[in-house]
């Protein structure tokens, strides 16, 4: 009589928000010992021991099994890097399956990596396309999506898309928001963080700002429209500014900190917890954004939010949710802003399968489409 042992499956996580959408389907996993051994490796792209800490403990997520330290560097740098350390990886372990998350330049790697090796990948988050090509992220997700075996979508819009693409339907799998299943598990956590009091800020009282694509900080024009655009919306409320370390390099290389310092009401952040960083997201009154995770969270939280993009990967936060894109344009970011405190913000609503269960169909589809033992 045959024995079936539990299957070895490899997790990949490159980046911070990858963590958010690791740690659930690693929960999953385990709760099923008898069926699966996960096996979680962390690339190293983002790599800060106290943040990374505080996110890995945070999350009940436990210290990575393998830590590949590739760090930072170009595009060409990073696939390089992580091709050669996974594949070492994936030849010591043997797994039955490789799960990669999102859009980092690592995901694309390892997916390589696998299909050179002919391992079985599954991608959560497929489907999702901004069709801006100059973004790298872009790249990752078309190439990623063309050689995984499973593809696994977060909203149906990204079911059409592969589609339209001519992916075959039996590679797509419509699954949900998996980062939505880490913010409803910490929902009690998040209520009770004690982050307004800690920053003396009053709840739906101030906007919240998050801001680091090189699109938006890496030339000088579109970072002064934001900051001058800051100066006239806090004449009105505080702006909480969580400051991501490439955009104070920038601000700091086009010689913009006297620019920045004439935001009234301005609050800098460090890098907040996560818990405390979704209690900020929460009680704001509006989000300034440039970040995919965030124009999700608000659209789960029912804040609205101003993407300071002129494109957006995840179009269900727009066309459903409270998302709305405005670029990085002094004009279009202000009168929007006077638009949401004047009470004409968007109402949006919660996708489908954005249910905190997305862990649970990933979980169940791979087990379906796992190689014979």
């Amino acid at each position: 009589m045959a024995v079936h042992r539990p299957r070895k499956i490899i997790v990949v996580a490159s980046a911070r928000p990858n963590f958010m959408k690791v740690a659930p389907i690693l929960a999953e996993m385990r709760r099923l010992k008898d069926q699966f051994q996960p096996i979680f490796v962390h690339t190293g792209q983002h790599y800060d021991a106290k943040m990374s800490e505080s996110f890995l403990n945070d999350l009940g997520l436990g210290q990575p099994d393998i830590s590949m330290g590739i760090g930072s560097g170009s595009q060409a740098v990073m696939t390089a890097r992580t091709m050669e350390a996974f594949e070492t990886v994936v030849l010591d372990e043997d797994p039955a399956m490789v799960v990669v998350v999102g859009d980092v330049t690592p995901t694309m790697a390892c997916t390589l990596v696998c299909a050179k090796l002919k391992v079985p990948v599954a991608h959560v988050e497929a489907g999702l396309r901004s069709f801006d090509r100059d973004m790298p992220e872009e790249i990752n997700r078309i190439v990623t999506d063309g050689i995984a075996d499973l593809l696994l979508t977060p909203s149906l819009d990204g079911d059409e898309q592969l589609i339209r693409e001519g992916v075959a339907r039996e590679r797509i799998h419509f699954v949900g928001n998996v980062m939505i299943d880490t913010l409803v598990s910490c929902l009690p956590k998040i209520r009770a963080s004690r982050a307004l009091s800690d920053l003396d800020l009053a709840e739906k009282g101030y906007a919240l700002l998050t801001l680091h694509r090189p699109s938006n900080v890496d030339t000088r024009d579109p970072l002064v429209e934001i900051l001058d655009a800051l100066i006239e919306i806090g004449e009105t409320l505080p702006i909480a500014f969580s400051v991501h370390p490439r955009t104070r390099k920038m601000i700091e290389e086009f010689e913009l900190n006297d620019l920045l310092a004439r935001v009234p009401n301005l609050v800098e952040l460090q890098p907040q917890p996560y818990f405390d960083f979704l209690k900020l997201q929460a009680s704001a009154r509006l989000v300034l954004t440039d970040s995919g995770g965030v124009q999700e969270e608000t659209t789960f939280l029912g804040v609205p939010c101003l993407t300071l993009r002129e494109n957006t990967e995840r179009p269900v936060t727009v066309t459903m949710g409270t998302n709305l894109l405005v670029g990085p344009h002094r004009e279009a970011i202000v009168r929007e802003t006077s638009r949401i405190l004047n009470g004409q913000e968007k109402a949006g609503q919660i996708p489908d399968l954005w249910d905190g269960r997305a862990a649970e169909r990933i979980v169940r589809v791979l087990s379906e489409h796992l190689p014979q033992q």
